[in-house]
């Protein structure tokens, strides 16, 4: 893959006037303005709430810049990894926490992707690894808009309880 590729994958990542190519929001803009009694309500039993999608799209933006990075970063501060347990009740203070870890962690990613080397594109992080880098980095891309359309559903679901 060439720069090119790199300067495409980057502007889908960090999309103009924050709308993703689909006309929807970024997973930072859907969470937004998303009060914590709605970050924490789930719509049945056993179905995820946006503050765990939250928690959860950080965590791998997180997980697939640890494999970006030429040196060890801190771990995560929310666990268990993959998703990341949000609190027993909604508390504004924790879930606004929570809402900045996501646009932390964007902001990492989005920095680790520019600074990467296009050439390695095509490589894999390590010799057993069955993913490339490219695929990584474009994989984090379809999760994003994956989770936001989560998430945009989960909002008009509170408004029709």
């Amino acid at each position: 893959m060439t720069r090119t590729a790199l300067e495409l994958i980057r502007l889908t990542l960090d999309p103009p006037r924050g709308r993703a190519w689909h006309g929807g929001p970024t997973p930072s803009g859907a969470v937004r303005g998303v009060p914590a009694d709605l970050a924490h309500w789930r719509p049945a039993p056993g179905r995820k709430s946006i503050w765990e999608l939250t928690l959860h799209i950080a965590y791998w933006k997180y997980a697939v810049r640890r494999n970006l990075e030429p040196q060890p970063i801190p771990r995560f501060p929310r666990s268990p990894a993959n998703w990341p347990a949000a609190p027993g009740r909604p508390d504004p203070s924790q879930w606004e926490a929570d809402r900045r870890l996501l646009v932390e962690e964007h902001a990492r990613f989005s920095e680790a992707v520019a600074r990467f080397d296009p050439a390695r594109l095509r490589r894999r992080p390590a010799p057993k690894r069955k993913w490339t880098y490219g695929q990584l980095i474009i994989g984090v891309l379809a999760h994003d808009a994956y989770h936001a359309g989560q998430i945009q559903m989960l909002k008009r679901l509170w408004g029709t309880r």
